[in-house]
């Protein structure tokens, strides 16, 4: 009975610490600071140096908790890398996740050999330890500060987030597997392990992501079973490779990308769960973590540690990033800012446990290092990102739009499900007067009562409106039902609509505005497909000096309408202007136009 007590005491304090954990967040969110660094904070005071007292050195169910949650997040990392989506991103974010890795690795590794005084393959294998960025910190924080970025260089950090962990972990197994060799390993054993390690994670995942899409298209499983079974799939996937020395955080990603790119019976049932499970692991992974580390022990390697992170951050991310994406069209200040992106996180401490289990020398050294260029990689850059991506020109003015948007699964149904919208005032969806071709109206629920489109006849503030769309468009609508003061913060003295096959040259030359020089020679869809990476969405908007060119509507793939809006009265002459100035009208009209914007920003 006592053992049984112990545990009940156990779990009794483990959900305590995750409700204070989640309860904390909303602290977090006020002050902008990382979410995941108040779960190791709270892991640490829970710890033997702390008020909690907890005596925690278990490696190995550290090990196996930190397995099943990265291979989660690997998981849904692989989900919501939606290939279409990102296609111009999809290269130059590869080479961040493979060769850039291995850049930040070993310019790292160099830095600890003199440093520390290590070998250059234990330098190595710190820096493979550190090398990988945390996707969970870094959305956090962007949807904590309402940050948007430039679509280019969300997509990039997106995927890149996503797709290094397993690259990291490959990379530090590798490693580790090479130190245990010592002297009598020779190249051909290096070369085996990668060839083999690669070959059979990928065949394991492409392989098990399509029979995983399979079987949630054929078998007909209870409502909400096909999320559970995902997931226990998706271990599933991990362990089967890794049994046999291949690579089974590869194989997890890569199902997780077949699933998310395929048509899926129940996908946005899973997508949800995931994303909560994607959480619990992550809380747990830092709580565990932070339990682990001993404060008073870190002393002996703060300094050292101090000056690796340090370098980490300025030093290796930043020549690892410009090396890596010097062909690709990238500007300096975009450059800058995925350089300053490079949040560490639970992964790289969970891959510092590695050492210790497998009986590496300087194991302590490897996790207490780690420790600390997390702690201060949340603790800097965390704090800062924010305001750097705002000093940097890469964040849009606009907030990304807050939507309370319903996906419902249709049971048969893999290419279209149902989304429902509550209808709030200054919403955009209130003044069109038409829907998107693609869009299927089904129903209003308006005063608890349930109408058709037809009886509804107009949305008004307060009803709630359900429609069917492709699954992969569905995220395009919520800029539809958005406030509009989330959307643009600007108010633009004079709107007009034009066709999206007009020449954006022959737009600005009427006007008097400046083309891009990317965007010259191109028609408005042209334009946008090429700003926007093959994705265009409603409210995308291309700055053309005082003015902007606005999406607002859409037919399939290309812009049907775009609105120029006209933020500033004082506009340099182009034809139209130059002859109003002809009959002395254009004085007339700026004036007229500059008391009527006053007018209406008063009212």
């Amino acid at each position: 009975m006592e053992q049984i007590g112990l545990i009940n005491l156990g779990l009794l304090f483990l959900s305590v610490l995750i409700l204070v954990g989640i309860a904390s967040s909303l602290i977090a969110t006020r002050f902008g600071a990382p979410l995941l660094l108040v779960f190791l904070i709270i892991g640490m005071l829970a710890g033997e140096d702390g008020p909690g007292g907890i005596v925690f050195n278990d490696y190995r169910l550290t090990y196996m908790v930190g397995t099943v949650a990265l291979a989660i997040i690997l998981f849904d990392g692989g989900l919501r890398t939606r290939l279409s989506a990102f296609r111009g991103s999809l290269l130059p974010a590869s080479v961040l996740a493979t060769v850039g890795v291995f850049l930040t690795a070993a310019i790292t590794g160099l830095l600890a050999c003199l440093v520390l005084g290590l070998s250059w393959l234990e330098g190595l294998l710190l820096g493979a330890i550190v090398s990988s960025t945390d996707a969970a910190a870094v959305f956090f924080l962007m949807r904590a500060g309402g940050l948007q970025l430039r679509r280019k260089v969300s997509a990039t950090l997106e995927i890149e987030s996503a797709t290094n962990d397993p690259f990291a972990v490959f990379l530090t197994i590798v490693l580790v597997e090479l130190i245990l060799l010592g002297p009598q390993g020779s190249t051909m054993d290096v070369i085996n392990l990668l060839v083999r390690q690669v070959a059979i994670g990928s065949v394991a995942g492409l392989v098990g992501g399509y029979l995983l899409v399979q079987a949630l298209n054929r078998m007909s499983l209870p409502a909400g079973l096909h999320p559970l079974f995902a997931m226990t799939a998706a271990l599933a996937i991990y362990a089967a490779p890794a049994t046999v020395e291949g690579s089974g955080f590869l194989a997890v990603y890569l199902a997780g990308l077949v699933l998310g790119n395929r048509p899926a019976r129940a996908f946005p049932s899973i997508l949800t769960f995931h994303d909560a499970a994607t959480w619990l692991c992550q809380i747990v992974m830092f709580l565990v973590l932070g339990l682990l580390v001993t404060p008073s022990k870190l002393l002996g390697y703060l300094l050292p540690a101090i000056l690796l992170a340090v370098a980490l951050i300025v030093i290796a991310r930043p020549v690892a990033v410009w090396l890596c994406l010097w062909r690709f069209p990238f500007t300096v200040r975009e450059k800058t800012f995925i350089s300053w992106v490079g949040l560490r996180g639970a992964v790289s401490i969970f891959l510092a446990a590695i050492p210790t289990l497998s009986g590496v020398a300087n194991a302590e050294l490897y996790f207490n290092v780690a420790y600390v260029a997390v702690f201060i990689s949340l603790l800097v850059q965390g704090w800062t990102l924010t305001a750097v991506a705002r000093g940097l020109g890469v964040a849009l003015t606009e907030t990304a739009p807050d939507t309370q948007r319903v996906e419902i699964d249709l049971p048969g149904q893999t290419n279209r499900e149902m989304v429902g919208f509550p209808i709030i005032a200054d919403s955009p969806i209130l003044t069109r007067t038409d829907l998107p071709s693609w869009i299927q109206p089904i129903m209003v629920a308006r005063d608890e009562r349930v109408m058709t489109w037809a009886e509804a006849k107009a949305l008004t503030p307060g009803d709630y409106a359900y429609f069917l769309v492709p699954t992969e468009r569905a995220q395009r609508l919520d800029r539809l039902f958005a406030a509009s003061d989330a959307i643009q913060s600007h108010h633009p003295v004079a709107s007009f609509e034009f066709t999206g096959a007009i020449s954006l040259d022959e737009l600005a030359g009427a006007y008097g505005l400046a083309v891009p020089d990317d965007l010259k020679g191109l028609t408005i869809t042209e334009a946008f497909r090429l700003r926007c990476e093959d994705r265009i969405g409603m409210g995308d908007r291309i700055q053309m000096g005082p003015a902007s060119l606005t999406v607002s509507e859409l037919d399939g793939e290309d812009v049907k309408q775009a609105s120029l809006e006209i933020d500033e009265v004082e506009l340099p002459p182009g034809k139209a202007t130059a002859r109003l100035n002809d009959f002395g009208l254009y004085g007339r009209l700026q004036a007229f136009v500059a008391k009527l914007a006053e007018r209406l920003r008063k009212d």
